[in-house]
């Protein structure tokens, strides 16, 4: 029995569903008769089926239960509605939803379920670029597009970031030493890190040079008073300080030791003489630095360094004081490049009144460089859809249409870029969801290319069938 009754039922729904069908194929040739052509018949575009299930079939065919796929008219699917009497809205084809290279004539799924777009015979429009591309209101809405005009900017000012660390002023550093050779008796300043002052006595030497020299000047002074110009030049030309000499000459007496000064005022950043230790002639007793000021040697892109120059500001930080900025001011660009690191070094000159900048320090330097001094054309950052050979931007024509453009840029501010060709002012140009957009021009155009090439040869084959048949 159960077979029997599977048998009926089988039979009532196949009936079921030709009467379905017979009853859809009746009820649109009755209300289409006004929208037939000429030749009285229904086009039909597609079978579906009959279960609802989404597969389609351009020929007609059977489900695996028998069933009849039901066709499907071009009056049905609304595609009577779009077109006009030029056929502006007929459907070439539909294209994959995930904007991969495939196509199809019908109506169809991809492997996730999502139907295929149609791509209509206006959407290129008549005269337009390769890659044009004509986007929906709703769909525009949904991409979440956004465009902006192309502005003239005025004199503009870039922001070139870049590292550093800081070294001594080299204008500012001084060696001590003595033109005699002698012997350290006293140090004044014993310690490295002491501040010191221009004049301040730092050591005192034992040379029996310098003792002779002052003897010498005293018998000159005594004798033959013609002389005693000479041995004065003397002594000063062994850094005898003048004070020094107006005692010799007040008191007639030559000094044991003699006082070694500072020629500047710092701090004491190397002291390799001892007391007691025996030095020669030329030999660095100390050096002092200068901290009042310091430089920052700033490492620089080397396509950034055409932009930089001199009295330019800078503004640096340093981990060691977070939230706290320092200011500066470009000194020198050095005329060398590293071959290793591509980046030039640029000298800054920092003040460091409080003394809180230490040689050495880690910086990151942040200058603000001008980019010319007339108007600019330029556009957001975000407008650039740079590929490394060539840079596009979309520009927004009207009516949901989107040209790209290979345009040439100039000079990169901190969120904007000079525009040299392909734009002009104005002109609006989309500064988001651009990927999406691009990514689908470049399928049409590349859609665009093949249909092309394929007309360009059956035509060209066309004459050699001819000659053949000939």
């Amino acid at each position: 029995m159960r077979p029997f009754l599977f048998s009926i039922l089988i039979a009532l729904g196949t009936a079921s569903a030709a009467g379905l069908a017979h009853a859809q194929d009746a009820t649109p040739h009755s209300d289409a008769a006004g929208k037939q052509s000429a030749t009285g018949e229904r086009r039909i575009l597609y079978y579906r089926n009959p279960m609802g299930l989404p597969d389609t079939s351009p020929t007609p065919k059977k489900d695996s239960m028998g069933m009849d796929y039901v066709p499907v008219y071009a009056d049905e699917s609304g595609q009577g509605e779009k077109q006009s009497g030029t056929g502006e809205h007929r459907i070439l084809y539909y294209r994959n939803p995930m904007g991969l290279p495939d196509t199809s004539p019908t109506p169809k799924k991809d492997s996730m379920g999502m139907d295929y777009l149609p791509v209509y015979a206006n959407e290129g429009g008549q005269g337009d670029p390769p890659g044009t591309v004509r986007i929906s209101p709703g769909r525009l809405q949904t991409l979440g597009v956004r465009t902006e005009a192309a502005l003239m900017r005025p004199y503009a000012v870039r922001s070139i970031r870049a590292t550093g660390s800081l070294q001594f002023d080299e204008r500012h550093l001084a060696a001590v030493t003595t033109k005699v050779s002698g012997w350290v008796e006293h140090l004044a300043v014993s310690a490295t890190g002491d501040s010191v002052k221009r004049g301040q006595v730092l050591a005192e030497i034992y040379s029996p040079d310098l003792v002779a020299s002052e003897n010498e000047y005293l018998v000159a002074a005594q004798l033959d008073k013609s002389i005693i110009g000479a041995s004065d030049q003397r002594l000063r030309a062994l850094d005898i300080p003048a004070g020094e000499i107006e005692r010799l000459r007040r008191t007639g007496k030559a000094s044991r030791r003699i006082a070694v000064v500072a020629p500047a005022n710092g701090i004491v950043v190397e002291k390799p003489v001892q007391e007691g230790m025996r030095v020669e002639a030329g030999e660095p007793l100390y050096k002092t630095a200068d901290l009042s000021t310091v430089w920052l040697i700033a490492q620089v892109q080397e396509q950034d360094l055409g932009l930089i120059q001199q009295g330019e500001q800078v503004s640096a930080t340093f981990v060691a004081y977070p939230g706290r900025t320092f200011t500066g001011t470009v000194d020198f660009i050095y005329p060398t490049l590293s071959p290793e690191t591509r980046t030039g070094q640029v000298r800054i000159i920092m003040p460091n009144p409080d003394g809180a900048l230490r040689i050495s320090m880690y910086a990151n330097v942040q200058i603000n460089a001008s980019v010319g001094n007339q108007p600019v054309l330029a556009v957001p950052s975000s407008a650039v859809l740079d590929s490394g050979r060539r840079q596009i931007i979309l520009v927004a024509v009207g009516e949901g249409k989107f040209q790209p453009r290979t345009v040439r840029v100039g000079a990169r501010g901190d969120d904007w870029v000079q525009i040299l060709n392909g734009v002009k002012e104005g002109e609006r140009v989309v500064v988001g969801a651009n990927f999406l957009i691009d990514a689908e021009s470049n399928l049409r155009a590349a859609l665009q290319g093949f249909t092309d090439g394929a007309k360009s040869s059956s035509d060209q084959s066309k004459p050699a069938q001819q000659d053949v048949t000939q």
